[in-house]
């Protein structure tokens, strides 16, 4: 069974071709995935689209989510990518969760969410403490509307507090990210291989 992964980039940098730090995490997991065999698309920038506020899986005219939400769900993994600003994972991270609220109604006949059987994990970066607290919402958000979160599921990197350091300007990938990155690879192409072929029961 062919794997596929999204990633989805929440910098609060709309263009593409603009550095980013999330970017550059991605990056390093997609390198992991790749040696697990799993395929991963080009990531989509976030900010660059109109993701309407709301809750519904379609906002109405110009709104980009029904596109995205297609695309996320046509992978099996999704990776959420996203800085800490305040403390907190990006209010684009924020808006791209708020979405998927609508899954909560948009069950099947065994009341599965359209995520079920899906595996989603988290890239985080930031130059400030907070990246378990970001984890730990995102995780949350994600297992409320259906998402499978597997063990070792963020990817994290913060620099020193009060600094100045980007991980998209570091020379080299620390070694427990990159240790991380595989873990986190390998865990997650296991469960979206398992569930791939056997689908929760509802």
């Amino acid at each position: 069974m062919a794997i596929r992964a999204l990633p989805l980039n929440c910098t609060l940098k709309a263009e593409r071709n603009k550095p980013s730090s999330t970017s550059a995490m991605i990056a390093v997991l997609a390198q992991a995935f790749d040696k697990q065999g799993v395929t991963v698309s080009d990531e989509v920038r976030v900010a660059g689209l109109n993701i309407k506020p709301g809750v519904t899986s379609d906002e109405g005219e110009g709104d980009d989510w029904p596109a995205l939400r297609e695309k996320i769900l046509d992978h099996d993994i999704l990776i959420l990518g996203g800085p800490v600003w305040m403390g907190q994972i990006s209010s684009v991270a924020k808006r791209v969760l708020e979405r998927m609220d609508a899954f909560l109604s948009e069950t099947d006949e065994q009341g599965r969410m359209p995520s079920y059987g899906k595996v989603a994990v988290a890239a985080i970066v930031g130059n400030e403490d907070g990246a378990h607290f970001c984890s730990a919402q995102i995780f949350q958000a994600l297992n409320d509307v259906g998402w499978t979160i597997p063990a070792v599921a963020a990817c994290y990197w913060v620099g020193e507090a009060m600094g100045s350091t980007d991980f998209k300007d570091l020379d080299a990938t620390p070694k427990m990210v990159s240790k991380t990155a595989k873990m986190l690879a390998s865990n997650a192409a296991h469960l979206a291989g398992l569930l791939g072929k056997h689908n929760y029961p509802g």
